[in-house]
């Protein structure tokens, strides 16, 4: 059986974004990683996308429990981007407000994420 690739992408559920606020920094979490896994993690860029490119979004309540788990995702090799807000339209410039983790191996980005709830 092959491996199974997926990206998880986890909300600070502390800050009140409106749907398409989240939905743009979302996207910006995705887009980062994708291309520093494309660029640094070849295996893992091309087995995920060959796969379909899963991506899943969860959250957490706090900006310390999405270090904590930049931190996991950086001592466990696997690509990753925290996510700073500009600033232009609802929040203060510099506000953290998502980490985008993988693409990588399913299992061992569960490890790290898998008892989040989904957003």
């Amino acid at each position: 059986m092959s491996e199974e690739f997926k990206m998880v992408i986890v909300v600070r559920n502390d800050i009140k974004l409106s749907p398409g606020k989240m939905a743009a920094q979302v996207a910006h979490a995705a887009v980062n990683c994708a291309l520093a896994a494309k660029k640094n993690y070849k295996k893992y860029f091309e087995g995920w996308y060959d796969e379909g490119q899963k991506k899943v979004v969860v959250k957490v309540k706090s900006i310390n429990e999405l270090r904590e788990l930049q931190f996991l995702a950086k001592n466990a090799g696997l690509p990753n981007s925290l996510i700073t807000d500009a600033g232009h339209t609802q929040l203060p410039p510099g506000t953290v407000t998502c980490l985008g983790i993988g693409p990588g191996p399913e299992d061992d980005i569960n490890k790290i994420t898998g008892h989040l709830k989904l957003d």
